[in-house]
Parts: structure tokens; C-alpha cells; sequence
């Protein structure tokens, strides 16, 4: 589904990824940690062309990426992405944030997106919000409702950029219980997060990023249990210790 070969970014010397290989086959859940500034936002935002990169390749469903001849815009469509600040219109009600993009975007008549969205919002549980405004909602309904949007396009895999990490911890659950929900019926999925638990639970695999390099791509249980790397184990020591 993705294919990542050594992808590399900078900003004038500044190297944010440096020759990072990846593949996340169809159905799989891929976990991406590590320390702040390690590049994992900006790895799973060159995956649907957010962010350009100056070198390597990524394909996405047969598409490539970094092709000056590739439509990114029809690419995103088909490329669900949730963000750790939500990103709703605020000027509009919540069905309104779930019809737009399907209108406009994939053509669907109003009523089609209509059902669509509400078919959505109530399988994250939140059908009796459907005619507020985003700011009458709580941060964790907010990110559930960015979800349903996402998932309206029919996405044939899905980006998450820490999620949770602007949310209180009270509500982090009800994003992740979503995103859980979400892997088990087979969706692709790459996710930045500082979730471990949400790891162990539905990754298949985990990368672990510093300094812009893929320092470890293991299966979830062999990266717990041994991590190969020093940096690793320094970050699980820390993280996984309270």
C-alpha cells in the first residue's frame, strides 16, 4: 500500500529524514515513536505529498508521490489524515465539516454525503452532535468527528499525526478506542504517537525514528520486548516507566 525508499528532506542544512525505507502493507497498523524532533511528523506527511522531499521515492497504492505529474490533490482524497489539532472549519456545523470535502471533492450529491456523514458520526457516537458548531464540542469529540471526516472520503489508508496530544487525558481514550475499532476492520494505518499502550494493543509494527533515520522497523512484540538500539531502550526506559 505504502512504499517508503530512502526518502530524505532537508531544510537548507538542517536534515529533517535521511534515507528512511519503510513499507506498510494493506491492512497492516504501523506505530511511528520516538523523541520530538525525531522527523515523524514530517515522514508520514511527505507519504501524501503535504510536506516535498527532496530525494528517494514513495508510492502509494501504485502512485508516486514525489511525480511532478501526480494530481496530490486527488491523491489526498483517497489519504485519510487526522492532525493533532483537529483542522474543522469552525464556521461550520459538524455536518457541514463532513459533507464539503465529498461534494466538493468526490462529486457526491448532497443527500449521498449526507447519510454518508451521519452513518459516520454515529459509528464514532456522536450522531446528536450533528448541528453544532466545533466549538461547542469537547477537544476528544472534535478529533472523533476529524475521524468520521476522513473517513467519509473513503480513504484507502489512513495518517494519523498525534492524535491525542492535544487532548486532555480524560478524553484520550475515546480517540483511541475509535482508531482501535478502526484497525481491527482491516483499515491501513500509520500513526504517529506517544500512545504505547495503544501500540501494544493494535500495531503491527513499530518504527522508531531519531535524528531523522529509521533507527529500529520491528514487529511490536520484538521492539518491546528487545529493542536493538540504545537510543530505543533509553525511550522506552523513560516512557514506559510510570
Amino acid at each position: 500500500m505504502i512504499k517508503m525508499t530512502n526518502v530524505s528532506k532537508q531544510y537548507g542544512d538542517f536534515k529533517v529524514l535521511t534515507e528512511c525505507s519503510t513499507t506498510v502493507s494493506k491492512g497492516e497498523v504501523i506505530v511511528v515513536c520516538g523523541p520530538s524532533g525525531s522527523g515523524k511528523s514530517t515522514l508520514i506527511k511527505c507519504v501524501n505529498g503535504l510536506e516535498p522531499f527532496q530525494s528517494g521515492e514513495i508510492i502509494v497504492n501504485g502512485i508516486s508521490v514525489g511525480d511532478p505529474k501526480t494530481n496530490l490533490s486527488k491523491l489526498r482524497a483517497h489519504v485519510g489524515m487526522v492532525f493533532q489539532n483537529f483542522e474543522l472549519f469552525p464556521h461550520m456545523s459538524i455536518t457541514e465539516n463532513l459533507v464539503i470535502a465529498q461534494t466538493k471533492v468526490l462529486g457526491r450529491s448532497k443527500d449521498e454525503a449526507m447519510e454518508k456523514g451521519m452513518k459516520l458520526l454515529d459509528r464514532v457516537g456522536l450522531k446528536a452532535q450533528a448541528d453544532k458548531f466545533p466549538g461547542q464540542l469537547s477537544g476528544g469529540q472534535q478529533q472523533r468527528v476529524a475521524i468520521a471526516r476522513a473517513l467519509a472520503m473513503d480513504p484507502i489508508c489512513m495518517l494519523f499525526d498525534e492524535p491525542t496530544s492535544a487532548l486532555d487525558p480524560e478524553m484520550v481514550n475515546e480517540v483511541l478506542d475509535v482508531m482501535t475499532e478502526l484497525a481491527k476492520e482491516g483499515m491501513t494505518m500509520m500513526c504517529v504517537t506517544h500512545e504505547m499502550g495503544f501500540a501494544k494493543r493494535v500495531a503491527h509494527r513499530v518504527i522508531f525514528m531519531d535524528q531523522g533515520r529509521i533507527v529500529e522497523d520491528d514487529s511490536k512484540e520484538a521492539f518491546f520486548a528487545n529493542p536493538r538500539s540504545e537510543r530505543a531502550q533509553q525511550f522506552l526506559a523513560k516512557i514506559l516507566q510510570h
